[in-house]
């Protein structure tokens, strides 16, 4: 998606590490036309997927889920990373590595939220080694849910993440895909 990669190309910062800072317009301040145009064309991307509901990680995965959820007409649940009084006792959790955090993090969805039979898009606004795509998955299997497919904003293909993801053979898309982040700089598939 061209406007995405523009925007990363004029605003994003190579932090080194394999870090890229995008918090102008995704992961702190939030560009909501561009989350619009994300949203639809991720939305038009899994059109067919068959998915009953979409399921993203608290908190930079919302605003893309919320916005494919809106043009595809399903409901988007989130995995919180801390366990609200309001949920019951019984949750399904996991624990996946934060790469931006640098230690592991909780993802907890309330059982009232994900259940058997749901086919599950799973959202999100990274797709890099795939650890926390992984706890969403491992979230969906537990609910007896299937997945029907994973979108992400930004895919850094260089960490291996989509072919960590291949064995559950579904559609893997993702809007801008950064091939490279060596020497300070950002290179984009075109």
């Amino acid at each position: 998606m061209q406007a995405l990669k523009d925007r990363i190309m004029k605003e994003g910062k190579n932090l080194g590490g394999g870090i890229l800072k995008v918090d102008h317009f995704i992961n702190h301040q939030v560009d909501a036309g561009l989350m619009d145009a994300c949203g639809e064309e991720l939305a038009r991307r899994f059109a067919g997927c068959g998915a009953t509901r979409i399921l993203t990680a608290e908190i930079s995965g919302i605003a893309p889920a919320l916005m494919t959820g809106l043009h595809m007409g399903l409901p988007v649940v989130y995995a919180r990373k801390s366990k609200p009084i309001t949920m019951p006792d019984t949750v399904y959790l996991t624990v996946a590595p934060s790469h931006t955090r640098g230690r592991s993090v909780e993802l907890i969805v309330s059982p009232e939220f994900l259940g058997r039979g749901e086919k599950v898009l799973i959202i999100d606004d990274f797709l890099a080694s795939g650890a926390t795509i992984m706890g969403l998955v491992r979230l969906t299997e537990a609910a007896g849910a299937t997945v029907a497919g994973i979108g992400a904003l930004v895919e850094k293909s260089f960490e291996g993440g989509r072919d960590a993801l291949a064995y559950l053979n579904v559609q893997i898309e993702s809007l801008a895909c950064v091939v490279s982040m060596v020497d300070g700089k950002i290179v984009i598939a075109q």
